[in-house]
């Protein structure tokens, strides 16, 4: 199996394609106010790593990194195509922000997922990730769940 992954912009096609599946998979399960995803202007700025992940040279999977600033950074827009799921895309995808983190000299790395996610929150709490109080600007929320992990 050929898996890359690699920082790459995230306005391609293959990537608007992934993150319209990421959209379209969020607002089947959660109302708008529960959807947190950010717009591709968003990934696109200087405090953004985005990361492309490729197999056999097809776009597969996707994830950002987004410095908080405070030695924080959050994960953001992470997806898998479901036709790739079970390549164990999601962990090295996850294995990569965390070692770009690492490199960035932060802390730690949060993120927000759903509870109706089941497969994300097992894949984060294997890697390490514990469940804390809403950060940022989130707001508690009964269909969210806020997790860390501390990388340096």
């Amino acid at each position: 199996m050929t898996l890359a992954i690699q920082k790459e912009p995230p306005r391609q096609p293959g990537v608007l394609d992934l993150l319209q599946q990421s959209d379209a998979y969020a607002q089947s399960l959660y109302p708008a106010e529960s959807n947190h995803l950010v717009d591709v202007s968003t990934l696109e700025k200087p405090s953004v790593a985005f990361f492309v992940a490729r197999h056999e040279g097809e776009i597969v999977g996707c994830c950002a990194l987004v410095d908080a600033g405070d030695g924080s950074a959050e994960i953001k827009r992470m997806f898998v195509d479901p036709k790739a799921r079970g390549l164990k895309i999601g962990r090295k995808l996850l294995e990569t922000i965390e070692g770009h983190g690492r490199d960035a000299g932060l802390s730690a790395i949060r993120l927000e997922t759903g509870i109706y996610q089941p497969e994300a929150i097992g894949l984060y709490r294997k890697a390490g990730y514990v469940e804390i109080a809403p950060f940022g600007e989130y707001q508690p929320d009964p269909l969210s769940l806020f997790m860390e992990k501390t990388i340096g």
